[in-house]
């Protein structure tokens, strides 16, 4: 959809239809700026549309509403731990003390009305400066019908979709533990009224309000360079449908177009190619990264990811890719474990789906390989009777293609891990589940662990493996999107090496810099990150006078 004249100049140009983007079109456009979207997929909302829609906000005034207490110091200090001297002291601070004031703004101007998810901790709860709830908003339902002809614009979640529900209700009604508690008959009229959920939902509003205040889409349009007048970042080189254009801007241009993930030459070179399954829309593929190259940006955080396990089913699809999906209840459930080749556990399958990744990815230097991929997340049929499987209900056997064995040997031979160490592995687990205590890795101790535990057990995440058959999926190298990218100050400016900011020129979210650094300190924090500092970049390119030309 074409909403403007060829080569119209705007005050402010934002690459990029995801939270960061929208955010950042919303602040400007509502400064009283005119503002142009380019995106170059034929959907609006990027990576949040296919995301949980939480945000991650310390101090935000819900919580307090609530009586719950929080402070600037207690996050700072909570997330310069986590980032692990990967992310600079003024980018943690920026954002702890915008953040709550774009929940504010977002609630004024927009049809969000964000709700505290009380069953949500910080995923380091037990750190100094964490939170046992309070910090992780739900950001509810959305009806698309609001968005009129824009409608079948907005990004459709390729699982999400199905089950438009909030996450406030996903916990309510047990979806995780007993899906046949979801009132079935209620989520199928919300699917034919044209509700959504989840990231949709944030993304569907966020939509709503930028169309309703001015704000003009250019989509499907790709940015593919940046146009420059004595230093100045005054514009963009575009295509579409084979066409080339120019598109200026007066004030700015702000860069939110999402990660690297799905282009494996800059994963090798970044990541260092473990990067292999990422659960994102495939359009991400770096194209802001390489646009900022080529102006010789500082760079940080670039050998960083929102790291989360993923399993494939064999012959899904998304936007014409395999579909990958992020696996986050079977691992931290009863009756299952993860192993490696040798059959060995090697990590807390409950952990935080970031930090849990990290572990896959050890390297032993005498054998020069990564003993922990591939992975399985191995499980018995007491599992699969109690609890769901992919897209198999408790009580169904799981669909042909997983592998499975008579005994844990059998098991072990079919997916190519040793037998006898997986046999042993098992039974020292099954040890720890009747005592109720894992004595090698702490599982359902932490707080966090228990999230997606069954809460039905004395300890919600521990069950034996005896039931036969077992069963085994292959868990991949995934993330939700990179998080490394640009330098920016907290304004959102984009900087030089020297530290210097690049006039005109701004980024936000996975194709900047994240101020969480090697860290994930909670559910929400990279929508929020994007949301904050796509504020910061629209409200500071409003602010300033028009660009010299």
């Amino acid at each position: 959809m074409e909403t403007v004249a060829e080569g119209r100049e705007t005050d402010m140009l934002v690459v990029g239809s995801g939270a960061a983007g929208l955010v950042a079109a919303l602040a400007a456009r509502t400064a009283g700026r005119s503002v142009t979207v380019v995106e170059k997929a034929g959907t609006i909302g990027g990576t949040t549309a296919t995301s949980a829609g939480v945000v991650w906000v310390p101090n935000n005034r819900h919580m307090r509403d609530l009586g719950m207490t929080d402070s600037r110091e207690d996050a700072i200090t909570y997330m310069t731990r986590l980032s692990d001297g990967r992310s600079e002291e003024a980018a943690i601070a920026a954002f702890v003390d915008a953040a709550p004031a774009v929940i504010d703004f977002l609630e004024e101007t927009t049809g969000l009305r964000f709700k505290v998810l009380e069953q949500y901790p910080d995923y380091f709860a037990e750190f100094p400066g964490g939170k046992p709830c309070g910090r992780s908003l739900d950001s509810g339902l959305f009806d698309t019908n609001e968005l009129g002809p824009w409608k079948d614009r907005l990004r459709a979640s390729p699982i999400f979709q199905f089950v438009p529900m909030s996450v406030t209700e996903f916990f309510a009604w047990r979806a995780g533990v007993e899906p046949l508690n979801v009132p079935i008959d209620t989520v199928m009229k919300r699917v034919g009224d044209g509700f959504v959920g989840y990231g949709a939902a944030l993304v569907g509003q966020l939509f709503r309000a930028c169309l309703a205040c001015g704000v003009e889409f250019l989509i499907p349009r790709q940015a593919q360079g940046f146009l420059v007048e004595n230093g100045r970042v005054v514009g963009l080189r575009t295509t579409h449908d084979g066409k080339q254009s120019e598109l200026r801007a007066r004030r700015g241009v702000v860069l939110a177009s999402g990660g690297f993930e799905w282009d494996r030459a800059l994963c090798a070179q970044f990541l260092g190619g473990v990067l292999t399954h990422p659960a994102s829309p495939p359009s991400n593929q770096g194209d802001g990264l390489r646009m900022l190259m080529t102006l010789g940006v500082g760079l940080a955080n670039t050998t960083e990811a929102w790291w989360c396990p993923t399993v494939s089913i064999p012959g899904e699809e998304y936007d014409g890719a395999p579909l990958f999906r992020g696996e986050f209840t079977i691992r931290a459930l009863p009756h299952s474990i993860i192993v490696n080749r040798k059959g060995a556990r090697f990590v807390n399958e409950a952990h935080n789906y970031n930090d849990l990744m990290k572990a896959f990815f050890r390297f032993d230097p005498a054998t020069y390989e990564r003993p922990n991929l591939p992975a399985w997340l191995v499980f018995d049929s007491t599992h699969v009777e109690k609890y769901s499987v992919l897209t198999s209900l408790p009580g169904s056997p799981p669909p042909q293609w997983v592998p499975r064995g008579a005994t844990i040997a059998e098991l072990a031979s079919t997916i190519g891990a040793d037998p006898s160490g997986l046999s042993a592995t098992v039974k020292r687990f099954n040890g720890f589940a009747v005592a109720g205590v894992d004595e090698d890795f702490a599982r359902g101790e932490a707080l966090y662990d228990r999230v997606y535990g069954d809460a039905r057990e004395s300890n919600p995440c521990l069950g034996a493996l005896r039931k036969p058959p077992f069963y085994a999926l292959q868990l991949h190298a995934g993330a939700l999107g990179t998080k490394g990218g640009a330098r920016v100050d907290t304004h959102a400016r984009v900087l030089r090496p020297d530290g210097a900011p690049i006039p005109g020129l701004y980024a936000a979210g996975n194709v900047a810099a994240a101020c969480a650094g090697a860290g994930y300190p909670g559910a929400g924090a990279t929508i929020a990150a994007a949301m904050t500092f796509g504020y910061l970049a629209g409200r500071h390119a409003a602010s300033i006078g028009d660009a010299p030309h």
